[in-house]
């Protein structure tokens, strides 16, 4: 099954914006298969997030654009998400994967040892970072490009950087390994959201295009 290779990661405040169903869709069919939206709502109660989620699936089925609930597998597999992302506030991988046996999982790591974990517990892909500085990790330096190569040589499933990605920055995350990006303010800080997910796949095909090596972890 092929993974995405942009993923637009949401906020609690993304979330509860009342026009976000709204861009969420022009995001969705601007992505297409090549795109996955996560549902990252920490605040919101799985009420909440399950409404959320449930109102993107018809989206997820028109597109091919993955939904990927973010710590909640009981919510992705309520809402018939694509996936689930699993951070430092969920269940570990080997326990989701005893819930949810088919379910594809991805989970953060921010170290070589948390990937190698991570990938040997059964995740699908790894989403490594932050790699650049980032207004979410406010003081905090990037772990740079040099971290996500050292997770990437090791892992034996995709890795997808996150953390303050640019268009511009595809290129070389993609040179140390990447099996592609993802982003929070990159897309959803854009006035046109779906323009700004497209930025990032017409950087992508740029890239390949001059030939790029393809990524030998693209899917399982």
């Amino acid at each position: 099954m092929p993974l995405p290779i942009v993923h637009a990661v949401t906020t609690p405040e993304i979330l509860l914006d009342a026009d976000f169903v709204r861009r969420a869709t022009g995001v969705m069919e601007a992505l297409g298969v090549r795109g996955a939206v996560h549902l990252r709502g920490h605040r919101l109660s799985a009420h909440e997030l399950l409404d959320c989620a449930r109102a993107l699936f018809p989206l997820q089925e028109r597109t091919g654009c993955w939904l990927v609930v973010n710590d909640r597998v009981d919510v992705a597999l309520a809402a018939g998400a694509r996936g689930a992302q699993l951070t430092s506030r969920s269940m570990t991988v080997a326990d989701a994967r005893r819930v949810a046996p088919e379910l594809p999982l991805g989970a953060s790591v921010h170290s070589a040892t948390e990937a190698r974990a991570a990938a040997a517990q059964g995740a699908h892909w790894l989403v490594a970072g932050h790699v650049f500085e980032t207004s979410s990790h406010p003081g905090e330096a990037g772990r740079g490009v040099a971290f996500l190569r050292a997770v990437s040589e090791l892992s034996a499933v995709p890795v997808v950087a996150i953390g303050g990605i640019t268009p511009g920055d595809v290129p070389s995350l993609l040179a140390a390994g990447a099996h592609g990006v993802a982003v929070i303010r990159g897309v959803w800080g854009s006035i046109h959201a779906d323009r700004a997910a497209i930025d990032y796949l017409s950087t992508y095909d740029a890239y390949r295009g001059s030939g790029g090596h393809d990524c030998p972890h693209g899917e399982w």
